[in-house]
C-alpha cells in the first residue's frame, strides 16, 4: 500500500506539533518541521524514491535521521517515536494547534490545567467561561478561541489541491492499467483547478466486459466499499477523501465530463441556453426529444448551444457564459508564457539552494530570469539579511552573473512591512536592488482600518515594488488578516505598484475572484513561487491555474515580460 507525501510530512508536523508541546529542543522541532515542508513540496513521491534506491538524505533538510524514518513510515504506514510520545502527550492536542492563536504554549497550559484534550473539549470550556479564568488568556482570547474552534469545526474537510493531485495519479496510473480502460480522466473540482478539492470525480471509457469495477474496489487504499453498480463505484480512501468512478459510453463522453466537470451552476446556465433552443442536455447527451444530437466532445455540447469550447477554470457563472456569447473570452496565461520567477529564496536565509543552484534550476525551466529574495532582518526566524548582508549579496549576485549563461539572477529581497508602514531597510540599501517584494509578515491581528494603511503608507515608498501574499492566508491553516483590498488595488494602481499571486499551493494567494477584481482595476500581477528550494520552482503551475481561474491573460502578468522590459516597468515612474 503506497504512503504519500503528505501522509510523511502529516506524521512529521504531529511529532513537531507534541515535542513543542513536551518543550523539547527548539532545533529539534525545526528538524521535523523542515522535514515535513520537504517531503510535502517534493515533486517526486517518496515510495518511488526509496524503490528506485535513492538517497533520501541528500533532499534538503533530511539527512540521514529523517530518511530513515521515511524509510519506516513508507515501509509499515506509522512510526514508532510518534507512537511513543503519544502514549505520553495526547494526539488530539497536535489539532488543537491548528486553531489559529493557539501555540504550544497555550495548548500545554490547557492540558495541564483544564485537561482540554480536543476540540469538542475546548469548546466547552470556551462556552462555560473557564479559558478566561487562566492566566495570559482574558475574555477576548476566550471569545476568540470560541469564534476560530467553532469555524474550524464547522468547515467540510478540502484536500489542497497538490495533496489531490498526489492521491488522483497513483490512482489514475492504477486504473489506466486495468484490461480493456480506454480513457480516464478526474473531473470535477478538480479539473476546474480548484485550491482545494472536496471530493474526486473520475469518468472511464471501456471495452465491454472490463474488471474496472471490481479492481477499483480492490484499490490498497480503499478503506470502504460505500456502494458498487456496474457503471458507478463510491469509495472512502484511507485519507478520508471520497472517490467516485463512472464508467461512461463513448458516445456521451463529452456530456458526461461536461456534466461532472460543472460547475453545478456553469452546468445550470449551459442547461438554459439549450431549453430555449429546444434541447435536453444531461450527462448522457444533447437531446432533441429523443434523439441524441452530440454528446460525444465537449466542443460539440457548447457548440449546440451557440459557444464555443469554455475552458474548465471558468466554469464557474461568473460571465463566461456571456463572455464566450460575444467572443470575450480571455486568451488565458499559460505555463509557457512565464519568462522568470520573482520571488526565491536562497540558503542565505531560509532557503535550501545557493545561488548558483537556484540560477542553474531557473535555466531548467526555460527562465530568462529569476529573482534572489531573501527575507529582511526582522523575520529573525529566518535568518534575514540586514543591510551589510544584504550588500555583500548584491556583490555576488553581481559577480556570478558575469559567469552565468542563459539566465540573469535578479538582486530583490523579501522586505518586512514593519507596524507603523515602514520598510525593514533603509531606502540607501534598497536603492541598489532591481526592485522589493515587500510583505507583513506578523502583527496579522491589527484591525482592517489599521492593517490597510498600515500598507498604504508602505506603498507610498518609491521603493515599494510587489505586495507579496496580499492577504496572509495559508489554505486551510490561516485565516486572511482583515484588509481592504479594494483600497489597496486602488493605490497600487496609483502608484504602479504590482500585487502578486503567490504560487505555493499552501497559499495561492491572491484568491480567484480577488484575480478577477485586479484584472478589472487594471492592477498588474506577478507570479511567482516563493521558492525554498530549487524543486519549489515546480510551484508555478499551480499559480497559473489560480490566474487562469482568475481571468488572467499574459499581458496582466509582469513575469510574462522579457527582461528589459520587466525592468522598465519595475522602475515605478514608467
Amino acid at each position: 500500500m503506497p504512503v504519500h507525501n503528505n501522509e510523511i510530512a502529516d506524521i512529521f508536523e504531529e511529532l513537531a506539533d507534541l515535542l513543542e508541546i513536551e518543550d523539547a529542543n527548539p532545533f529539534r522541532v525545526r528538524a521535523y518541521r523542515n522535514g515535513a515542508r520537504t517531503v510535502r513540496s517534493c515533486g517526486k513521491s517518496m515510495h518511488d524514491l526509496l524503490n528506485q534506491k535513492k538517497d533520501l538524505s541528500t533532499l534538503p533538510d533530511i539527512g540521514e535521521d529523517l530518511a530513515e524514518k521515511i524509510k519506516v513510515i513508507v515501509e509499515t504506514g506509522k512510526l514508532p517515536l510518534l507512537e511513543e510520545i503519544e502514549s505520553r502527550t495526547p494526539s488530539a492536542l497536535s489539532d488543537l494547534m491548528k486553531i489559529e492563536g493557539l501555540g504550544p504554549k497555550r495548548v500545554k497550559t490547557l492540558y495541564k490545567e483544564l485537561r482540554i484534550k480536543s476540540l469538542d473539549d475546548l469548546k466547552r470550556a470556551a462556552l462555560s467561561g473557564k479559558i478566561r479564568e487562566l492566566k495570559g488568556f482574558g475574555r477576548k482570547t476566550e471569545q476568540r478561541i470560541r469564534e476560530r474552534v467553532e469555524h474550524f469545526a464547522g468547515e467540510a474537510p478540502r484536500t489542497r489541491l497538490t495533496e489531490a493531485e498526489e492521491i488522483a495519479a497513483t490512482l489514475v496510473d492504477y486504473l489506466r492499467n486495468t484490461e480493456g480502460v480506454k480513457d480516464v480522466i478526474v473531473a470535477g473540482s478538480y479539473r476546474r483547478r480548484m485550491e482545494t478539492v472536496g471530493d474526486l470525480d473520475i469518468l472511464v471509457t471501456t471495452s465491454r466486459n472490463s474488471p474496472v469495477m471490481d479492481r477499483f474496489s480492490d484499490y490498497d487504499e480503499v478503506d470502504e466499499v460505500v456502494s458498487k453498480g456496474k457503471t458507478r463505484c463510491t469509495v472512502h480512501l484511507r485519507s478520508g477523501m471520497q472517490v467516485d468512478l463512472r464508467v461512461v459510453p463513448q458516445v456521451s463522453y463529452g456530456a458526461a465530463l461536461h456534466y461532472f466537470t460543472g460547475s453545478k451552476a456553469h452546468n445550470i446556465a449551459v442547461r438554459k441556453l439549450g431549453v430555449k433552443k429546444g434541447y435536453k442536455i444531461n450527462e448522457y447527451g444533447v437531446f432533441r426529444d429523443d434523439e441524441r444530437i452530440a454528446g460525444r466532445t465537449e466542443e460539440e455540447v457548447y457548440e449546440q448551444v451557440g459557444l464555443p469550447y469554455i475552458p474548465p477554470e471558468l466554469r464557474e457563472n461568473r460571465g463566461e457564459i456571456e463572455a464566450a456569447r460575444d467572443d470575450r473570452l480571455p486568451e488565458l496565461i499559460r505555463l509557457e508564457d512565464i519568462r522568470g520567477d520573482l520571488h526565491c529564496h536562497s540558503n542565505a536565509s531560509d532557503g535550501h539552494h545557493s545561488l548558483k543552484q537556484m540560477a542553474k534550476a531557473g535555466v531548467e525551466c526555460g527562465y530568462e530570469y529569476l529573482s534572489i529574495n531573501d527575507h529582511s532582518r526582522h523575520v529573525t526566524v529566518a535568518h534575514g539579511l540586514d543591510k551589510k548582508r544584504l550588500l555583500e549579496q548584491i556583490k555576488e549576485i553581481d559577480k556570478l552573473n558575469e559567469r552565468l549563461d542563459g539566465i540573469v539572477l535578479l538582486k530583490s529581497i523579501e522586505l518586512d512591512i514593519l507596524e507603523n508602514g515602514s520598510l525593514d531597510l533603509p531606502d540607501s540599501v534598497l536603492k541598489e536592488l532591481d526592485f522589493t517584494v515587500c510583505a507583513v509578515h506578523y502583527k496579522f491581528n491589527l484591525s482592517r482600518s489599521k492593517q490597510t494603511q498600515r500598507i498604504l503608507r508602505a506603498m507610498d515608498n518609491p521603493y515599494f515594488n510587489i505586495l507579496a501574499h496580499p492577504s496572509g492566508r495559508l489554505i486551510n491553516e490561516r485565516e486572511p488578516y482583515e484588509v481592504d483590498l479594494e483600497k489597496i488595488m486602488e493605490a497600487a494602481s496609483e502608484r504602479e505598484c504590482i500585487l502578486e499571486l503567490n504560487a505555493h499551493p499552501d497559499r495561492l494567494d491572491l484568491t480567484d475572484e480577488r484575480c478577477m477584481m485586479a484584472r478589472e482595476m487594471g492592477v498588474k500581477m506577478s507570479i511567482s513561487t516563493d521558492s525554498h528550494s530549487t524543486s519549489d520552482l515546480d510551484f508555478m503551475r499551480f499559480g497559473i491555474n489560480q490566474a487562469r481561474r482568475g481571468w488572467l491573460e499574459a499581458k496582466d502578468v509582469i513575469n510574462t515580460l522579457g527582461l528589459a522590459e520587466l525592468k522598465k516597468l519595475l522602475m515605478r515612474d514608467g
